[in-house]
């Protein structure tokens, strides 16, 4: 009775409206929370208008309201629901972002690692974005081979979203973003362009080899990625949770994580309150007890 009386309201709305109306934000709100655990405020109304009107543009659609009428009345989400939540994800990223955590890594949770007989790493980018996060991963493991402190490694890389998977995949990024990796590191793990006048580089073959990309909901009510891991990431997406949603995603990272193993959230995230098997070593820095 619901979503008949909703599609009646659709009908009833002026197909040249140009904006978003609070009813279709609402439904779609509701829709994004319970697909992707994604809050949708009042206050991203203009931001998701602004968003989804290249998807009005894609399917055809001449207003929101046709749109909302195609996804909840015409069964339309069974096509769109991925492209749906790809206009909604935030992906900023970064090479070296919150260098801290790189840090902590490199000097004390792998040689602590390797020292409890951990010496083949498997590591976890949970909200791998456009793969800055697993390629930075992955030159702290690359140089920890170097330096004979583990022997081998690799990386599983998720995301909600399909379209940063495939940029992520292709490991091809402008210049500027690879301003933060040092100097060494650039000429050992970045492949520079034969043209001069292009602005893009792009990630080694060795680097890539080590890193698996696939799609993963952070919503699922459990993680399929295999074996446990001894290092996993899962930094600023656990911002755009409720207090319930962080809960569910942190005790199923949990379940991934290996005794010993260690976890990094975002400088602006916390764990206060939820019912974790986890000690903190540093900032934003846990170890699973």
């Amino acid at each position: 009775m619901r979503e008949n009386a909703y599609a009646a309201d659709l009908n009833a709305s002026s197909p040249a409206q140009d904006g978003l109306n609070h009813r279709d934000f609402r439904k779609l709100a509701e829709y994004i929370y319970n697909y992707s655990g994604i809050k949708m405020p009042d206050t991203k109304r203009t931001m998701l208008e602004g968003r989804l009107r290249k998807r009005l543009r894609a399917t055809g659609h001449r207003s929101f309201g046709d749109y909302c009428n195609f996804l909840f009345r015409d069964n339309g989400l069974e096509s769109e629901a991925i492209y749906l939540i790809d206009v909604v994800t935030t992906n900023k990223t970064d090479f070296f972002r919150e260098p801290n955590h790189f840090e902590y890594m490199e000097k004390h949770a792998l040689p602590a690692l390797a020292a409890d007989g951990h010496k083949r790493i498997r590591a976890w980018s949970s909200a791998c974005s456009t793969g800055a996060e697993p390629y930075t991963i992955a030159m702290i493991m690359a140089e920890a081979v170097n330096a004979q402190v583990i022997n081998d490694y690799t990386i599983l890389a998720t995301d909600l979203s399909t379209d940063v998977l495939r940029k992520a995949h292709s490991g091809i990024y402008p210049r500027d973003l690879l301003e933060p990796v040092p100097s060494a590191l650039m000429q050992k793990y970045v492949m520079q362009p034969n043209d001069a006048q292009r602005r893009d580089v792009r990630i080694s073959p060795r680097l890539r080899s080590k890193i698996g990309f696939a799609r993963l909901n952070l919503m699922d009510p459990t993680y399929q990625i295999g074996d446990a891991v001894q290092i996993i990431f899962c930094r600023n997406v656990l911002i755009y949770f409720d207090k319930k949603t962080q809960a569910h995603v942190l005790t199923q990272l949990c379940n991934r994580l290996i005794t010993g193993g260690y976890l990094f959230i975002g400088h602006s995230e916390t764990i206060t309150g939820i019912n974790l098997p986890l000690r903190q070593v540093a900032n934003t820095v846990f170890q699973k007890q």
